[in-house]
């Protein structure tokens, strides 16, 4: 169990001030606003939160650094970014309790020629280390999960239960990969030969950088030829799709069902929001964020936000659906125009 922290000692850790003492005495644990109590640290991140903000029973918040107000019990802390600072609370008092204990179970099958330290890594029940395979220190291979021949995976990476990294994939340092996820899975290549859709060899890899987690049930085909590659520190969510030869860039977030198709290629700190589409052999610049379900059918600069389908710049796209509401009533005043100059109208025998 993690020690108590008193206000002072909770400011020290997560890099804030604080800014009124209330009436706690010792910190226990960490809680949403709504569900803390005394013993808790919460933060205020949102100000749609405030009106929970103002009833908590939370004995400590922190906050940001203009904020004053708060419950008169509670003690507040500002810092610069409360919801990092929560998760430096996160990480002394509610932090994952895993603990790394380098171990081969028993009912693992791993090849004579993988290549790795057995007293630096851990391999768990049902694990499938092919033959060459290549593992780094302090990394973990979790239940069930496929490594498949010739892939390379870095140090202190952590690879869930049922994953399945496939042949000659390249994986670099902590490196993280939630259960389900597929690495490497042939691309969606195929011709139309005499009536009929013939296989395209897919004869390329992927190569994940430094530090990119992948998320859930994601899948990354390997390339026709080359490499699909995913820059150093992006972060996948959940259940989306990699197309073979796709580029990304560096500390790019992608949320859950996205879809990426083939060659296109992402600059560094893209933003794609949940559902986005985008169509192959494009290119979208570096810091472009790309708003839920918008779909990209063409190369788009970097450096702005854009939404809708097909995409468009974000206040461009919100003049549209401005007068996409208005619609309605136009058409209703042009139909009373219409019956207004029918019934003014001569008649005719």
């Amino acid at each position: 169990m993690a020690a108590a922290l008193t206000v002072s000692e909770l400011a020290r850790l997560v890099g804030g001030e604080v800014v009124r003492e209330g009436s706690l005495r010792s910190i226990t644990g960490v809680a949403a606003l709504d569900t803390a109590g005394p013993g808790d640290v919460s933060f205020l991140g949102n100000d749609k939160y405030r009106p929970v903000f103002l009833t908590t029973q939370a004995g400590v918040v922190i906050v940001g650094r203009d904020e004053t107000e708060g419950p008169e019990t509670t003690a507040l802390i500002a810092a610069d970014n409360p919801s990092l600072a929560f998760a430096a609370a996160v990480g002394h008092f509610a932090a994952a309790d895993v603990r790394f204990v380098a171990e081969i179970h028993p009912r693992a099958t791993v090849s004579e020629t993988a290549r790795f330290n057995a007293s630096a890594v851990r391999i768990h029940a049902g694990a499938v280390i092919m033959a060459d395979v290549t593992i780094g220190d302090g990394t973990e291979i979790g239940p069930n999960a496929v490594i498949a021949e010739d892939a390379v995976i870095g140090e202190n990476c952590r690879i869930m239960a049922n994953v399945t990294i496939r042949e000659r994939c390249v994986l670099g340092n902590r490196v993280i990969v939630q259960p389900g996820a597929v690495i490497g899975s042939d691309g969606y290549g195929y011709e139309f030969v005499n009536g009929r859709h013939q296989k395209i060899d897919q004869v390329g890899i992927v190569e994940i950088a430094d530090d990119v987690e992948i998320g859930s049930n994601t899948t990354i085909d390997r390339a026709r030829f080359g490499k699909t590659m995913v820059g150093e520190g992006t972060k996948i969510d959940n259940l989306v799709q990699i197309a073979h030869n796709v580029v990304i860039g560096k500390h790019c977030l992608i949320v859950s069902q996205t879809g990426i198709s083939g060659s296109t290629q992402l600059g560094d700190y893209v933003v794609c929001g949940g559902q986005v589409g985008i169509a192959g052999h494009v290119k979208v610049g570096d810091k472009a964020v790309l708003g839920a379900r918008t779909g990209v059918t063409a190369s788009l600069a970097g450096g702005e936000t854009y939404s809708g389908k097909p995409a468009q710049l974000l206040r461009d796209e919100l003049k549209t659906q401005a007068l996409l509401r208005r619609m309605p009533k136009l058409i209703d005043r042009v139909k009373a125009l219409e019956n207004a100059r029918d019934q003014a109208a001569p008649g005719c025998d």
